[in-house]
């Protein structure tokens, strides 16, 4: 979804750069395939998540769709935590031909997000057990608190830089004959109530819904995990690059949680 879970804020065009007629359009097949995987990626998510994980496509069963549903569920956080390291970095650079690497790195980036998100949603196989699925108004309550911590994710996507989140950056800059360039981390909007309010939005929609399976609770426990410890990474990161501005900004604002106190 950094998803909710990518690259630091950027802002979307820096300097004039000479770009050849195929470096342009390799860049644009770089977008259709990074807004096309993070269409699917995103819907088959919304819809796994709505009905608790028993509609996927994966047709193991006993031990056999443990262990794949296993490593399906932990390759997300572990492959995308790695590439945001400085070990992942430099190969998610790779994966562009030329000098397109780093300056496709936002859009790369993105597609291997959406695509860890297409995995997980079509290929997990269903254990076929409900324990409870809610009826009545009660639904539509539960409907209305999960569609809320979607929008609650677009919104914290945006105040980071949507144009980064969604993989926009990179190929629209090369596509204008431009390099795309980095801003600072960002401390406004949402970012003002918590330091990591994409992950705390994403935990959000693995615990609303009105459907509850085995499958969803074994995803929203690792996730939720992945939400509250991922992110400590992400900080170290973030005080090697910027430093004292942001400890100053660690100090003042609370982690996960916006509690009031800790904001004052």
């Amino acid at each position: 979804m950094n998803f909710p879970l990518g690259p630091p804020r950027a802002r979307l065009w820096a300097m004039d750069d000479t770009r050849t007629l195929a470096e342009r359009t390799i860049a644009l097949l770089y977008g259709a395939l990074c807004h096309l995987s993070f269409a699917c990626g995103v819907a088959l998510m919304v819809w796994g998540l709505h009905e608790g994980l028993r509609g996927s496509w994966g047709g193991l069963e006993g031990p056999q769709a443990w262990l794949v549903n296993a490593l399906l569920v932990l390759q997300f956080p572990l492959l995308h935590t790695w590439l945001l390291s400085k070990q992942g970095e430099p190969v998610l650079t790779r994966f562009a031909p030329g000098r397109l690497g780093r300056d496709l790195c936002t859009t790369t980036f993105a597609t291997f997000a959406a695509l860890q998100l297409v995995l997980v949603f079509a290929l997990w196989s269903p254990s076929g057990v409900v324990w409870w699925e809610a009826t009545g108004p009660l639904r539509w309550g539960l409907q209305v608190a999960y569609a809320l911590s979607w929008v609650a994710v677009v919104k914290t996507m945006g105040d980071a830089g949507l144009e980064t989140q969604l993989g926009f950056l990179g190929w629209a800059s090369v596509a204008r004959g431009r390099s795309p360039r980095h801003a600072g981390f960002p401390q406004e909007g949402s970012f003002s109530l918590c330091r990591q309010p994409i992950y705390a939005a994403f935990a959000l929609t693995l615990w609303t819904g009105p459907v509850w399976t085995p499958d969803r609770l074994a995803l929203a426990l690792t996730w939720t995990a992945y939400c509250v410890f991922g992110p400590l990474a992400k900080e170290a990161r973030y005080r090697e690059r910027y430093g004292q501005a942001y400890v100053a900004y660690q100090a003042r604002t609370p982690y996960l949680i916006p509690w009031p106190r800790a904001r004052a």
